[in-house]
């Protein structure tokens, strides 16, 4: 009898611990990052030499802009205040953007060829 109080036990333990461990969360809904509404990036590919890319949003409120080569390390960061981007100083290659935009933000890639 004294094992089955032991058993029991273990097994009320086991449950109640796993339930504190999968609890849901109950964060905030509203607090949930969602992409930027609109944003465009063109032209992408780049190719023929152009030196230049724009980066358009529905907002269109200023932009900061993170470019990270393949590896992860960061290249190159601006804050872009209208459209056009000058990109004259990078190489070819495949680039990973991160744009953020008031509380919003969205990771692109960006081929330069």
């Amino acid at each position: 009898m004294r094992k089955n109080y032991i058993l029991t036990l273990f097994f009320a333990l086991a449950f109640f611990g796993t339930q504190l461990g999968f609890s849901q969360s109950t964060a905030n809904v509203s607090s949930i990052q969602q992409n930027i509404e609109d944003l465009s990036i063109y032209p992408n590919p780049v190719s023929n030499g152009k030196t230049f890319i724009y980066i358009t949003s529905k907002l269109n409120l200023n932009k900061k802009i993170d470019f990270y080569d393949v590896l992860g390390k960061l290249v190159f960061s601006t804050v872009l205040t209208g459209k056009e981007l000058n990109i004259s100083d990078l190489s070819k290659g495949v680039y990973v953007l991160r744009i953020t935009e008031g509380n919003y933000k969205e990771t692109r890639k960006l081929v330069i060829k």
